[in-house]
C-alpha cells in the first residue's frame, strides 16, 4: 500500500470551491461547448484494506449549470434538457470502487439525471494527498467519462441544413475533485 493509499482511508467531503464537475459537447458539428455545475456536494468513504466498504455520493444542482452563456444555460434548465423544476438534482451513488492500478480507481455506480437512472463507471486518478495551509488533509482526483445524453432523456436536438445536428449525443463528463478528510469531530 502506498503512502497516499494509507492516507486515503477514512471519510472525505468534497471542497466545492475547488471541485469542478463539468462536461463538453460538440456544437454545430464544428466546435466544443464546455460547462460545469457550480453547486456540487459530495462525500466518500475509503477503506483501502477492504475496498468493498468504500463508497461515494455526489449531488449536482441542475439549475447551477454554467456554460458562460445565459440563453444556453436557460435552455439547458428547461424541459428540453434538465427540467430543473421537476428534477432539481443530478445524483451519483457508487455501488463498487476498485483500485485498478496504483493511484487509479474505477468508481461504478448509478447516475440519475431527470427521472432516469443508469449504471456508469468512472475512472479516477489520484493526483495526490497533501496537508493544506490550514492543516487539513486534502486529496485530488481527476477523470473523465463519455456518456450518451439520450440515455438519460436529454433528447432535444435540431438538424443542421448542411447535415448533422446542433448538439452531439455524446457528452464528455469531466471530474476535478478536491476533497478534505474529516477529522474525528466532523459530521457528514
Amino acid at each position: 500500500m502506498t503512502d497516499n493509499a494509507a492516507a486515503l482511508s477514512g471519510d472525505w467531503d468534497f471542497d466545492p470551491a475547488h471541485t469542478r464537475i463539468g462536461f463538453s459537447a460538440r456544437h454545430a458539428m464544428v466546435t466544443t461547448v464546455r460547462g460545469s455545475f457550480n453547486d456540487v456536494t459530495g462525500r466518500f468513504y475509503a477503506d483501502l484494506d477492504d475496498m468493498s466498504k468504500s463508497y461515494a455520493e455526489v449531488t449536482l444542482k441542475a439549475a447551477s449549470v454554467d456554460t458562460r452563456n445565459q440563453q444556453r444555460d436557460d435552455h439547458l434548465r428547461s424541459g428540453d434538457f434538465f427540467d430543473v423544476e421537476r428534477w432539481p438534482d443530478i445524483r451519483f451513488e457508487s455501488t463498487q470502487i476498485e483500485e485498478i492500478e496504483e493511484n487509479a480507481y474505477l468508481v461504478a455506480g448509478h447516475l440519475t439525471i431527470r427521472d432516469i437512472t443508469k449504471p456508469v463507471s468512472i475512472p479516477l486518478e489520484l493526483m495526490g494527498v497533501q496537508t493544506d495551509a490550514y492543516g487539513a488533509l486534502r486529496a485530488g482526483f481527476e477523470g473523465s467519462r463519455r456518456i450518451n445524453r439520450r440515455d438519460f432523456g436529454l433528447e432535444w436536438n435540431m438538424p443542421l441544413d448542411a447535415g448533422g445536428v446542433l448538439v452531439s449525443e455524446k457528452i464528455s463528463l469531466e471530474f476535478e475533485i478536491s476533497a478534505v478528510k474529516r477529522t474525528n469531530g466532523d459530521q457528514g
